[in-house]
């Protein structure tokens, strides 16, 4: 090859990545704040019969390892901030009204890791759930302001925990919205929700278009009040 033509292959643009790409995350360990949660846990035991290492984090360490028993599948329990350190993605399912105290306080354990927050900040009345506005814009962007030195994503808000958590359901037929600033986490995040039998991660848009997904939530809830179901999300032509 002639040195023309060795800087002419130099020069050549790098094929363009196809959005059905997908990192291996197989040997990440994955943490799960509030871990002991009806989401939380369910996100454990899926990613875990998966086959990813999981550690659930709780107030407690003592309560964590107790629930963490309980799933199996060598998911391991310690406290909010020995999870966060020992795990390489987080996944944030604490309640709302705890959530910017929590992440405040795990600022250093956070730093650099994968961030999943998929946290619904609703209020409830006698006419049912409704979304609330954070000051931030929403819970995702909450925790981007709190944690700079983080990769923070959005996503796993609309998968019911009953199912979740349902061992006679094999497989889980959801899409997960993945929404971040940020391709190379929300390829990795896309990358984990389909270790589980069933999920497609379906990438969403920027951190600034979270508080839609995170309100759908309140439209889910009706809907299954109403039709005494589990629904979830579909995405379809992709």
């Amino acid at each position: 090859m002639s040195a023309t033509e060795d800087n002419a292959a130099a020069s050549a643009p790098a094929p363009a990545r196809s959005p059905h790409d997908r990192p291996d995350v197989s040997g990440l360990v994955v943490g799960v704040l509030g871990g002991t949660g009806p989401q939380g846990r369910g996100l454990a035991y899926r990613l875990a019969k998966a086959g990813q290492q999981v550690v659930i984090g709780s107030r407690s360490a003592e309560r964590a390892e107790e629930k963490a028993a309980e799933l199996g599948f060598g998911v391991r329990g310690a406290d909010n901030a020995t999870t966060a350190a020992q795990s390489d993605i987080v996944i944030v399912a604490v309640p709302w009204e705890g959530h910017g105290e929590l992440l405040a306080s795990l600022r250093t354990e956070l730093a650099g890791k994968i961030v999943v927050d998929c946290v619904n900040p609703l209020g409830f009345d006698k006419q049912g759930a409704y979304a609330l506005l954070p000051e931030e814009g929403s819970a995702a962007q909450q925790a981007a302001a709190l944690l700079p030195e983080s990769r923070v994503t959005a996503a796993f808000h609309h998968l019911s925990a009953v199912l979740l958590l349902d061992e006679s359901v094999d497989e889980v037929e959801i899409d997960v919205l993945v929404l971040g600033d940020e391709r190379a986490a929300t390829d990795a995040v896309q990358a984990l929700a389909e270790r589980v039998p069933g999920m497609r991660g379906v990438f969403a848009g920027r951190l600034r278009n979270a508080h839609q997904v995170e309100s759908l939530v309140a439209n889910l809830i009706s809907v299954n009040r109403r039709y005494k179901a589990h629904a979830g999300l579909r995405i379809t032509d992709i």
